[in-house]
């Protein structure tokens, strides 16, 4: 079997960070058939497609964003054996690519990264976003995993996979003077002012449920998609929180906060949201295990 041709894997390299052939082909200072050519031969002796052409513009394909992960490494290795005689510091890491949701509860994304922070050996790369970037950028592999408190629908054309990584409950909470002593759960819910996650959200459907078997009509003094936002109106006393419990950790624990009692029966659940991939992220892999 004939060794990998490096020369290959060094254009191929310049062209997948360039984005684009003109630009690698100025930067090597080659043509930008010689480019074609060398990317080609690579592609032959990988028995893969390394890119695929959308009208003017190259993306990887799977295949091609483990290529890069390969030739990010080889090449940093080189550079660091360079440091190295030349009696300086470098390291190489692996790398996680996450996407986060962006009203997602830091919290909860900080208990699942948890057993990656404190690893030398790995850099996690965290984008948060809308649902629907996030997703593209997981198709195009520029993603490992979506964090996400909301199910993507899948189908045919769109092939995700939810691993459900947590499953919080889900609390009335406020500050002690909003809650007073000896009060009822619900006549908390039907007298004092609420803050509710937004009707998007997968438990408010249950809480209008749940009021209208109650016969109460809330006052509701805010709407919000937003985790971190939810906490902030809690803290403040604008109205008692309908929130599960993780996203208001620390305040539960100093009293800040007060958890007055949970919705029975009502849950938030948290997915990692991947792709099938013939080259799967090994990190990701032993995260999800983990969980």
């Amino acid at each position: 079997m004939a060794e990998l041709n490096f020369h290959h894997l060094r254009y191929f390299h310049t062209v997948a960070h360039e984005g684009n052939l003109t630009r690698a082909a100025e930067r090597l200072n080659v043509s930008q058939s010689a480019v074609s050519t060398q990317i080609r031969q690579l592609e032959e002796r990988l028995g893969q497609p390394l890119f695929e052409r959308r009208g003017r513009s190259l993306f990887l394909t799977e295949a091609g964003r483990i290529a890069l992960d390969h030739a990010d490494t080889i090449f940093a290795a080189g550079e660091e054996l360079l440091n190295t005689l030349g009696e300086r510091t470098s390291g190489r890491r692996q790398v996680l690519r996450v996407g986060s949701l962006a009203t997602l509860s830091r919290n909860f994304q900080i208990g699942f990264l948890r057993p990656l922070l404190s690893r030398d050996d790995v850099e996690v790369v965290i984008r948060s976003g809308g649902l629907g970037d996030l997703l593209r950028n997981l198709e195009a592999y520029r993603l490992d995993v979506v964090l996400s408190n909301i199910s993507p629908p899948r189908d045919a054309a769109t092939p995700w996979i939810c691993h459900a990584i947590a499953e919080q409950p889900v609390s009335l909470i406020g500050t002690p003077e909003r809650i007073g002593a000896d009060a009822a759960f619900d006549d908390l819910l039907a007298r004092e002012p609420l803050v509710l996650p937004t009707i998007e959200s997968s438990i408010r459907s249950s809480i209008d449920a749940l009021f209208e078997r109650l016969h109460i009509r809330p006052r509701i003094a805010a709407e919000v998609d937003d985790m971190a936002m939810i906490r902030l109106l809690a803290r403040e006393g604008a109205g008692l929180a309908v929130v599960p419990p993780i996203v208001v950790k620390d305040e539960l624990e100093t009293g800040l906060l007060v958890e007055v009692d949970r919705f029975p029966k009502l849950t938030e659940t948290f997915y990692g949201v991947t792709l099938s991939r013939r080259f799967p992220n090994p990190i990701l892999k032993q995260l999800l295990t983990i969980k």
